[in-house]
């Protein structure tokens, strides 16, 4: 539109000039006339070009302020949505941890539950079983089960006896970890030693003196599987039975102390668990 306006403007121009330049071609009068016309002519088109280009910059005007506004509610709208996404992130984070915190509160309360039940169910125990030897230990109802003596071997100037002696010396003096570590070495020096049995039931007493009593339970059964004619399988069919009352199998236990009864009658540690079996019968 522009390019039109001034091409209009240039033409006019021209033919004003040549008009001047002939101007005695003409008598005054009508010159003047022509005159006239022309420069009425140029200003009706300059105003046209003026009100052209008023009307384009007040289009530029109202775009660019549509802009601004399409802008400015983008951007609203983008922080908007982000601040909405960042208030549901905060309250599922406090639902989450709410949800943490009473979950806490329910695994303490059943641990505190759990210690209580077995504390009671031991002393109930040594109530019920009464006399000197149940109560001969506050660490471990396992007092009737004597902790581990060595066993004759052909040659006791071994140093696979002597390490097995240390670990029951250990043991008898009541330094369960030591003796721990005793039987576990022994144990790793000498897999295939006849006195394997005797480690193996020593390092579950020890477990369980040490209150490890799921490591207890898996360690005996190993002497009872493992070991089937050992002398030893009755002394770790009573400490398995005792670790499962430790952590409140009752029913299990149960079940051990009247299978040692059965298979072992003349067991010298199979009076003891008559008595536990007893004593955990009249518990209700």
């Amino acid at each position: 539109m522009m390019k039109k306006l001034n091409l209009v403007s240039l033409f006019l121009l021209v033919q004003l000039f040549a008009i001047n330049s002939h101007a005695a071609l003409f008598d005054d009068k009508e010159a003047r006339k022509k005159i006239l016309e022309i420069e009425a002519t140029m200003t009706s088109q300059h105003q046209a070009t003026q009100n052209e280009l008023a009307n384009l910059k007040k289009s530029q005007q109202a775009l660019e302020q549509r802009v601004i506004a399409i802008e400015a509610i983008t951007k609203g709208q983008v922080l908007g949505d982000m601040q909405n996404h960042i208030d549901t992130l905060n309250q599922e984070i406090a639902r989450l941890k709410g949800e943490l915190e009473e979950a806490n509160h329910h695994i303490e309360a059943t641990q505190q539950r759990q210690k209580d039940l077995y504390g009671d169910t031991d002393a109930r125990l040594r109530k019920l079983e009464g006399g000197d030897t149940a109560a001969a230990t506050t660490t471990a109802p396992d007092a009737t089960a004597a902790a581990p003596a060595a066993t004759a071997t052909p040659n006791k100037n071994t140093q696979e006896y002597q390490l097995l002696e240390l670990a029951n010396g250990l043991s008898r003096e009541a330094k369960h970890k030591d003796a721990y570590n005793a039987y576990d070495k022994f144990l790793k020096d000498y897999p295939d030693s006849a006195l394997t049995p005797e480690a193996k039931y020593g390092l579950g007493y020890t477990q369980f003196a040490l209150k490890n009593y799921k490591s207890a339970i898996i360690t005996q059964q190993k002497v009872i599987d493992l070991h089937p004619d050992s002398p030893k399988v009755p002394d770790a069919m009573l400490n398995k039975a005792n670790s499962q009352i430790q952590l409140g199998q009752v029913a299990n236990a149960k079940k051990t102390l009247r299978d040692l009864i059965a298979k072992f009658p003349e067991s010298e540690v199979t009076p003891t668990a008559q008595r536990r079996l007893k004593a955990l019968e009249a518990i209700k």
